[in-house]
């Protein structure tokens, strides 16, 4: 492939991997990388930590592990190839292979030839189309600049009333960094639960419990109408559609929107983003598209169609895949599971695969369960409670989904659950993994395998369970019995907010049994739903047909509780 001739455009992430790989395949490739901005290879990941005081040189973002600048020079000097920043694509002229370019800083324009072409525009911060959103002290957090400003500002002007606008994963970053920098922080969102579109709101309600904890002022389910300012241009307030919330400094993190305007005025097929196939080939095949300007297809195509993730992992992945093809070499990018994750406060949070109502609104039949529990045997200092919620198609058991929320280590167990929908496995596929085992790290049946053998014991009509939204909806209506079988010293430190709840420890429950009504809807219940289970298991072969255990138990519990002797 000598004096190959590839353009590549955009120089943060799926560009700079393409062109480096590229390079090792090709050495004698002719590889231009163009972009638009002065700053190349950056990680905007990171800004919210910057932001929050995890590192302080801001340039950890923009140079190498060793400290070395990513510039056009470091890239052509070490990596073999040439990079023109600054340097803004302008038009693809796709019958002549060239695409048009302006140099901003001297407004000049000039056509560069290519033998292939790559798109790696990237995404750019939806700006929601409302008065004042030009104000001083409003922010987006997309760019170095944009965290560097915000901190030299928030010391500067000493601002003290952040207002966080959208309940996304950025937004769960920033009200964190915001609250670090002591901060009051009101982060509002038009669903009516964070995490929209990521997490189900049973899982969402629990985190939106750990927000408040830690004193973060939810607006939820209020749309945002206009900013209010000062004389001076200053943002003073947000305006929703309920209210006015006073704001010194603003945060807009409302999603991304794919950079595809080039591709679509050279008549390439996009849809909610460029349309590519397994070799992140457009539907011109010499013209290449990867990272953020693209839409994915799900991993399992049969079951959702494509969808708009951008992040930063997948944009390296589309990369080699670009590489490797132009290099003769297919190594196929098969698609996203839509895998995420974040830190709230202490909380690992994150999905993989489908959610409840993405199942429900692409009319998949499917079973779900909530478990809960630790994270580490329980003698162990360090096991910390959280939730896993699974789901799996009725039709064939394969698992569709998963999602985690808590302080134990729900990364960990959201990977392994990654690695089952990658390769299609079951339920029982996943719960049979051959997991590393070891009381430092988890307990002998680890949470993910003890989520798929509830699941699978559901499916299979052994457990029968409630959800928390669904219990609440019953106990609103008055017509359940709640069965709390824990032991009477947890009894007293917490009870359920409820009229109609009968006491019987679990060791207790075969001798009592007598004491429940057979004519009456009743849920069983404790700490986690272990014995609550296994106290359903030993009603229904009493022969209660009218029983469930509440899947998480009280820990899952999002509502009121009634904290005792405490």
């Amino acid at each position: 492939m000598s004096n190959l001739r590839v353009l590549i455009i955009g120089g943060v992430a799926c560009g700079p991997k393409t062109a480096s790989r590229l390079k090792r395949l090709c050495p004698d490739a002719d590889i231009t990388m163009i972009e638009r901005d002065r700053l190349i290879s950056y990680g905007a990941c990171g800004l919210p930590y910057y932001v929050e005081g995890e590192f302080l040189n801001i340039n950890a973002l923009t140079h190498t592990q060793v400290g070395l600048p990513r510039t056009a020079e470091f890239f052509e000097k070490t990596k073999g190839f040439k990079v023109l920043a600054r340097t803004e694509a302008i038009r693809i002229n796709r019958s002549r292979k060239t695409v048009t370019v302006k140099a901003l800083d001297t407004g000049v324009e000039s056509d560069l030839p290519y033998d292939k072409l790559v798109i790696a525009a990237g995404g750019s911060a939806f700006r929601p189309p409302i008065p004042g959103i030009d104000l001083k002290n409003v922010w987006f957090m997309t760019h170095p600049e944009h965290a560097r400003t915000l901190v030299e500002e928030i010391a500067a002007q000493g601002l003290k009333n952040a207002v966080m606008v959208g309940a996304g994963f950025i937004g769960m970053e920033m009200a964190e960094a915001l609250m670090y920098k002591d901060m009051n922080v009101t982060m509002v969102e038009m669903f009516d639960h964070v995490l929209p579109g990521v997490m189900d709101r049973d899982l969402a309600a629990y985190v939106q419990l750990h927000l408040e904890d830690n004193d973060v002022d939810l607006a939820l389910g209020e749309r945002v109408v206009g900013l209010e300012g000062d004389g001076d241009g200053k943002v003073t307030a947000v305006k929703t559609d309920q209210r006015s919330i006073s704001a010194d400094c603003v945060v807009v993190a409302v999603g991304t929107r794919p950079n595809d305007e080039l591709a679509r005025e050279a008549g390439l097929f996009c849809d909610r983003g460029i349309l590519i196939n397994n070799n992140c080939q457009t539907s011109d095949p010499d013209i290449y598209a990867g990272g953020d300007c693209v839409l994915n297809r799900f991993i399992n195509k049969t079951v959702a169609p494509p969808m708009y993730v951008p992040l930063g992992s997948t944009a390296n992945k589309h990369g080699r895949t670009i590489a490797n093809h132009i290099a003769g070499q297919q190594t196929p990018f098969p698609g996203i599971n839509g895998t995420g994750v974040v830190k709230v406060f202490d909380y690992t949070v994150g999905r993989t695969g489908l959610t409840e109502a993405m199942a429900k609104k692409l009319g998949i039949a499917y079973e779900s369960i909530v478990w809960g529990g630790p994270d580490r045997p329980h003698y162990m200092k360090n096991a910390r409670y959280f939730l896993i919620k699974m789901l799996a198609s009725k039709r064939d058991r394969k698992v569709l989904g998963v999602q985690v929320a808590g302080a134990g280590d729900g990364a960990k167990r959201l990977d392994v659950a990654a690695g089952t929908l990658y390769y299609g496995g079951t339920v029982e596929d996943l719960a049979d993994i051959d997991l590393a085992y070891a009381p430092p790290f988890g307990p002998p049946i680890d949470p993910i395998a003890v989520c798929a053998h509830v699941l699978s014991n559901k499916m299979d009509g052994i457990a029968r369970s409630i959800s928390v939204y669904d219990a609440k909806e019953r106990m609103d209506q008055g017509d359940v019995l709640l069965l709390d079988v824990r032991e009477p010293d947890e009894n007293k430190m917490l009870k359920m907010a409820y009229d109609k709840v009968v006491h019987i420890p679990l060791g207790s429950l075969r001798e009592r049994l007598n004491e429940l009504p057979r004519d009456k809807d009743i849920i069983t219940f404790c700490k986690i739903s272990l014995r609550g289970y296994e106290a359903q298991r030993i009603l229904q072969a009493a022969g209660f047909d009218r029983v469930w255990f509440m899947e998480g138990g009280h820990e899952a519990w999002p509502f009121e509780l009634d904290y005792l002797g405490m």
